[in-house]
Parts: structure tokens; sequence; C-alpha cells
């Protein structure tokens, strides 16, 4: 073993009479290992509710929306069959969307109708495989005399206490015209199935029914829009300008990023903020370690004056108290990042931290380490912990042994 390093080692396990230095030691080492904990904890959490909120938008919405200027999409089937043929498209469907007002019994709620094509909505979402009760197919397939469906959130049909085969009216401000003017359209509709994407957004504000209905509903001659659905959802906004250059000027796109960038760029903003903030506490557990070396220096002047004059290089001197401060660093470091996985795997699979859906859009609070978070944390406290141990070495190495011994 070098003796620099078996110094070093020595020299953290204080004597007696050096306890003082031997507990600040100890206070940095777990200064360090809180600090990373911390950090590693705030950016687990932020990643995983930017990567849940995104997964269960995406899930719940298409990655794409196409609609044409002036008189609407009037050939549905071509331009189906078009944007199939872009690449990187996987799926396409239309649908219709407007608002409504459900009412169950003495229950009320505003919902948003969408008006989807039953056979083709499970190429660009996810809803179909969310169903907790009842299929999304079974819009398609009603008897003809028996009333027309409606699949809508487990939320809503909590607030409507309604379940499979209860029925609702739906009305809408698009009815039929009257020698009045226009009136309100009204429908009773059957409760054929009930979902649950997580996100409360669509749990408690939307109801799906079939293409036709939607449009008898809200008084529309064709669909509004067309949902599309890529194979890498990161690949979206080039898949939406290649879209637009294909099927030309008319075509308007706007994709998932769009959509949604206000919420994600405030999620972005607070986990740098919370990494600069939760970094500060590494920085002043670092702060300790450059404390505990200035008053193990001048603690052990004498022994640096003895190693000098026996023929100690002044490097030797600077790596002593260099390694005593990179030890107490990795050993906080290492301490803390393996007690920031741990909490974070248990709080991420228990789901023990629970918040309002209704505010957050999620049940529970999710944890995820990404590695490159993790990397780059563990080694940003190496390196705060090693520029902590320049300034009181590079002193020691600079230590004169006559001024050293003149006193002892």
């Amino acid at each position: 073993m070098p003796f620099e390093l078996f110094l070093a080692l020595r020299y953290l396990v204080a004597r007696r009479k050096q306890a003082f230095l031997s507990l600040i030691s100890v206070i940095s080492t777990v200064g360090v290992a809180v600090g990373v904990m911390a950090l590693i904890i705030a950016l687990a959490l932020m990643t995983g509710l930017q990567g849940e909120l995104r997964d269960r938008i995406v899930g719940a919405s298409p990655h794409i929306y196409v609609w044409q200027v002036g008189e609407g999409l009037t050939d549905v089937a071509t331009d189906m069959r078009r944007l199939k043929q872009v690449p990187h498209v996987i799926g396409a469907s239309p649908i219709v969307l407007g608002k409504a007002l459900v009412t169950a019994g003495e229950q009320q709620a505003f919902i948003t109708v969408k008006g989807i094509d039953p056979a083709t909505e499970g190429e660009v979402t996810d809803v179909s495989e969310r169903m907790r009760s009842g299929t999304l197919g079974a819009l398609a397939t009603r008897p003809e005399a028996s009333l027309a469906g409606i699949a809508i959130g487990q939320v809503l049909a909590d607030q409507l206490r309604v379940r499979v085969g209860d029925t609702v009216t739906v009305m809408t401000p698009e009815g039929p015209l009257s020698p009045f003017g226009p009136t309100m359209g009204s429908r009773r509709l059957e409760i054929t199935g009930i979902y649950s994407l997580g996100l409360f957004e669509f749990d408690a504000a939307y109801g799906f029914v079939d293409l036709a209905t939607a449009q008898r509903l809200l008084a529309r001659e064709r669909p509004d829009f067309i949902e599309v659905r890529v194979d890498d959802m990161y690949a979206a906004p080039d898949v939406a300008r290649d879209i637009t250059s294909r099927l030309g000027a008319t075509y308007i796109t706007q994709d998932w990023a769009q959509m949604n960038q206000s919420l994600f760029s405030a999620l972005w903003l607070e986990k740098v903020a919370i990494s600069i903030t939760i970094g500060l506490i590494v920085m002043v557990a670092a702060l300790n370690i450059v404390a505990s070396l200035v008053l193990l220096v001048m603690e052990k002047s004498r022994d640096i004056a003895i190693l000098k004059t026996m023929g100690a290089a002044a490097g030797s001197i600077t790596a002593i108290f260099m390694l005593q401060g990179l030890i107490i660093g990795a050993i906080g470091t290492l301490v803390g990042a393996l007690a920031g996985l741990g909490v974070t795997t248990v709080l991420d699979r228990y789901k023990l931290i629970r918040v309002p859906m209704d505010v957050y859009q999620v049940a529970y609070v999710p944890f995820k380490v990404q590695p490159d978070d993790f990397v780059l944390v563990v080694l940003a406290a190496l390196a705060i912990c090693f520029l902590a141990t320049i300034y009181p070495s590079r002193q020691a190495s600079r230590l004169d042994p006559a001024q050293a011994l003149r006193y002892q």
C-alpha cells in the first residue's frame, strides 16, 4: 500500500484526543451521502412524473392530428390511405369532436364527445386496451332496435353513478334546425364500456361513441380530424411536417409535443430548478470537507514537518490530504447513491406517495432513475469533493518544516 494512502486512512480514524476531527469527517461523509441521495430521489421523481404523464397522454391521444382547411376532409378513405403510405405511420383513424352535457338522473357533467371508428381506433390510441368493463368494439355492434352506445371514463362513471348497461342522456348545442332556428340535440345512450386511462383529464371528461352517432349528435357531415400514430413518438414532429409536404398545404397537422409543450416545458424547468437547489446540499457537504481538512492540517503540522525532513516530496503531502478528502467523498457518494436507489425503488414499487388525481393528473408519484442522471450525479459529487481537497492539500504541501517544528 502506498504510504500516502496508509497515512490518509490512518488520519481518518483519529485517536481519542483527536476525536473532534473524526467527528467532523463523519459529518462530512453524512453530508455528502444526504446530498447525493436527495438529488437522486428528486431527479427520479421528476423523470418518473414526466414519463408517466407523457406515456398516459400519448396513450390516450394520437401522436398527430390531421385536418384540412376549407371544406374539410371531403374524402376520408383516400386521405387515410395516403397517410398510411407516409414513412413511420402505423395507424390512422377518423374522429369527430364536440362538447356535450351528459345527465344520469340528478347527476350531470360536461364532456367532450369523441366519435370514433371502433375498428381502427385501436391503431392510434390505447383506449381499447384500458377498458375496465365492456369493450370499445361494442359501440359498432349494437342491435338496430337498441340505443346507441357510449364508453366513458371511470371517474365520470363514478360521478354520474352509472355502470355498464345504464342509460344516460347526452345533449349537444348542435341540434337539428327548426322553424325558430337551431335547437339543442338530445339523445339517450347506453353505457357499453368504462375505461381507465389513469389520466384525470380523459377519465373524467371524455365519452366515446361510434362515428355515425357522433355525426348525428353534433350535426357534422364528415369527420373533423384524422388521428395518426407513428412507430416512434419522438419522431412525430418530423412525420407531421412530412405529411404536410406530401398531402399539400391545405392539410394542417399538430403533434403531441406541440399540444403539450407548455406542460413538459414546465416539468423540465422544475427538474432543473430542483436539481440546482438540492445540488447545493452537496456543495455544503464539500465545505465541511474543506473545514475538516484545514483543521487536520493544523493538527498534523508537526507530522507534516517530520515527513518533509525525512524526504517526503510536496506532491506526497498533497496526495495524503487529497486522498483523505476523496475517501470521505467516495464513501458518502456510494452510500448516498445506494440509499437513493433503494428509496426510489421502494417508493415506486409500492406506490407509497399518493396524490389527488384531479390536481396532478396521476394517482401516485412515480420514480424512475435514468442511468445517465445517476452517473452524472455520482461524477458531479466526486468532482465537487475533489475540488474541495485542493486548497487545504496545497496549503499542507507548502508548510515550512522549520516553522512547524519551531514551536512544538
